[in-house]
């Protein structure tokens, strides 16, 4: 593991890590979709995919394994299997696809996801497992890409009216059970480099005190209160970490010697 210099660009993504801890802490999902895109504008989208397990890894078990009580299994596992078999699929095209292209892909799918759930779109197709298992596949192949594999699963656990605390449980447990099919494949792909290792050890603590913020404030939110503020969360990262925004970066970069 090598210890990376505390710059802007290290700096920026600590307070990216700390809002993405809130909201996970908060709602249960957001950590992919908030820290994948910034990550991926400052460091690269193979970088920010590992950085994002490592993160997410030990800090999140606090807050998850109350959560494994509530979940419900049924739902979960036929979701994690997909997310199994279709996660290296979606490592093969981060390697292979082209990072401009990467970072396009990951913000527009996002986007697409905010959408379906602001404006209160519900599924009305099969609920059952292998519909579960294609939903699951979906996002597998987006948490190999970048980690997120929030936008099909949330679009389909809360697009069934499903309550705020089951769906919170439910993507949880998911997103714990996926770190374990993240680590191993990240590992053999060579993604852990001691570069980027360093950097997620060193934001994994910023991390988790957001995660405890999030989770003292989950009692004393509403329902609606806490999806809009995720949701904003969501959309302002995901605008910021477009390919258009590079300048911006660069800017605050070359202005505090970075």
């Amino acid at each position: 593991m090598t210890i990376p210099a505390i710059d802007i660009a290290a700096l920026t993504l600590f307070a990216v890590v700390l809002v993405a801890g809130v909201a996970r802490g908060l709602s249960g999902f957001g950590t992919g979709m908030i820290v994948a895109p910034v990550a991926g504008a400052l460091y690269g989208p193979k970088a920010a995919l590992a950085i994002i397990v490592i993160i997410d890894s030990l800090p999140a078990i606090p807050v998850t394994l109350p959560a494994l009580r509530i979940a419900r299994w049924r739902e979960v596992l036929p979701v994690a299997l997909g997310m199994l078999l279709l996660f290296p699929a979606g490592v093969y095209l981060l390697s292979a696809g082209d990072a401009g292209v990467l970072r396009w892909l990951i913000s527009i799918s996002i986007f697409a996801c905010v959408v379906v759930l602001y404006a209160g779109w519900r599924w009305r197709g099969l609920r059952n497992p292998a519909v579960s298992i294609g939903v699951g596949g979906v996002a597998g192949v987006l948490s190999g890409l970048a980690s997120i594999p929030g936008p099909a699963v949330i679009a389909y656990w809360m697009a069934g009216g499903l309550p705020a605390v089951i769906v919170r449980a439910n993507l949880l447990t998911l997103f714990f059970l996926g770190e374990f099919v993240s680590i191993g494949n990240l590992w053999f792909a060579g993604l852990f480099e001691p570069g980027v290792v360093g950097m997620g050890v060193m934001a994994a603590p910023v991390y988790f005190a957001g995660i405890l913020a999030g989770w003292w404030a989950f009692g004393l939110a509403s329902e609606n209160a806490y999806r809009l503020v995720t949701f904003g969360l969501i959309v302002l990262s995901a605008l910021l970490a477009l390919p258009v925004f590079d300048r911006l970066f660069q800017g605050i970069a070359a202005a505090f010697g970075g």
